[in-house]
């Protein structure tokens, strides 16, 4: 590779995939792993809430070093970030209700207006919001601090929905692909804005997840599968894997270009 630039120095290629049906599949996966593998962790294990959210903010805080010290996009490392991201988010949320006792309905309420601070911020600073313009560190922190925010607001959401409320695991789960599917008939039947149907889309598919994974997971006798973490987690995690590695190589979700910036 030649010599960065000065311009180089902060501006990249685009540093997250191209969003495809894959991105949103293993996207859906990473959430339900997030939920699966932090209740492994917290539960099976034994390291309680205060071991596994050290462990894995530890371990976040590497691999998001590596991911914004890359140059370009690279498919396992940015979805190990997402993954670990999740997880992360997962144990915030869980940390707040079990270790500080704040109620669901507040995380959620408390989440939801960091989620549009960040926003706020973020165009306000870059004049778009864009993932297609992710090229300078900037774009990037502002980018995994909405995420962090989003996966937050999701676990807290998803739990408030079935818990909360008491509505369950599998009609949350279908409550919150009902929404998707209406953000997706917005966006392609009604030409609605790309990057506000994408971010509304990207904060569902968490609850989602998080429904999903303890649906999966969950003892019968709590409305669940039974299945458990272990399982949940393991399979999702090699089904996420085998798609990583298909699109390494098939170079599918790979954006050569940055796109025209939007809002």
């Amino acid at each position: 590779m030649n010599a960065l630039t000065r311009a180089d120095a902060t501006r990249m290629l685009n540093k997250v995939p191209e969003v495809t049906l894959f991105f949103w599949i293993i996207k859906i996966m990473a959430t339900t792993v997030g939920e699966t593998a932090a209740d492994f962790l917290n539960y099976n294990l034994h390291f309680g809430l205060t071991g596994t959210s050290t462990l894995m903010a530890a371990l976040l805080a590497v691999f998001l070093l590596f991911q914004m010290r890359a140059r370009r996009y690279i498919p396992w490392l940015y979805w190990v970030v997402v993954v670990l991201i999740s997880i992360v988010g997962t144990l915030i949320t869980d940390n707040l209700v079990d270790n500080f006792n704040v109620p669901l309905e507040t995380t959620t309420l408390a989440f939801g207006l960091a989620l549009l601070v960040t926003f706020i911020a973020w165009f306000a600073s870059e004049r778009t919001l864009s993932i297609h313009s992710i090229v300078t560190s900037k774009r990037e922190s502002f980018y995994w601090l909405a995420i962090l925010f989003t996966f937050a607001l999701g676990t807290a959401a998803g739990d408030l929905a079935a818990e909360g409320l008491q509505i369950g695991y599998a009609n949350s789960t279908l409550m919150f692909a009902a929404l998707i599917g209406l953000v997706t008939l917005a966006y392609y039947g009604f030409r609605a804005n790309a990057v506000l149907a994408f971010w509304m889309a990207y904060i569902l598919t968490r609850p989602l997840g998080a429904s999903f994974g303890d649906l999966l997971s969950q003892p019968l006798v709590n409305g669940g599968f039974g299945l458990g973490t272990v399982t949940t987690s393991m399979v999702f995690l090699a089904a996420i894997l085998s798609l990583v590695i298909y699109l390494t190589v098939s170079r599918k979700d790979l954006r050569a270009q940055p796109a025209k910036e939007t809002i």
